[in-house]
């Protein structure tokens, strides 16, 4: 019963939401607090994450970064520390930069590659239009030599194909 003038009593509180601690204070073993700059990085799901970065850094370090980066930063910024930190842990010498020196190493060989087979498909063009050019000159020379065919032949447009006039010095047969 409410007396009057008397407020009720409040409801009691609900019980707490007990939420698993971030991979990172699981693995330092520590109670992970509400602002743990490393919860949103580091989720209890993902512990090796935590465990590599860690290995190779070392917690202290890994949080004074962060907090020293701003917020909207953080994310990269972890995602690039875990990259190195495996890359590390596979190549203990050169680390991100032994990758990176493979990935160029491929992109030369690749342009490389890329440029051998531009120059063959333009000169397999040339060797297209000087076979073209060739036979139309010899199909020219036939019609010319039979003084019953007409000048031109019908099914053989010459004006598309390349005369002694636009080929010029640079025309070189096929086989010698």
């Amino acid at each position: 019963m409410t007396v009057k003038g008397l407020a009720s009593p409040p409801p009691p509180p609900s019980p707490p939401v007990v939420v698993s601690p971030c991979a990172a204070c699981k693995i330092l073993r520590r109670r992970c607090v509400d602002k743990c700059v490393l919860a949103p990085y580091f989720p209890p799901t993902d512990p090796l994450k935590f465990t590599n970065a860690h290995r190779v850094f070392g917690a202290s370090n890994i949080i004074k970064f962060l907090q020293e980066i701003p917020e909207s930063q953080r994310a990269d910024a972890v995602s690039s520390m875990v990259y190195e930190a495996n890359a590390r842990i596979r190549d203990p010498v050169y680390g991100c930069a032994g990758a990176i020196c493979n990935l160029q190493k491929q992109i030369s060989e690749l342009q490389a590659q890329l440029a051998k087979a531009q120059a063959e498909l333009v000169n397999m063009q040339c060797q297209q239009t000087n076979l073209i050019a060739l036979i139309c000159m010899d199909m020219t020379q036939s019609s010319q030599e039979l003084p019953n065919l007409p000048q031109q032949v019908p099914w053989v447009d010459t004006t598309c194909f390349l005369d002694d006039n636009v080929l010029g010095n640079s025309w070189e047969p096929l086989w010698t």
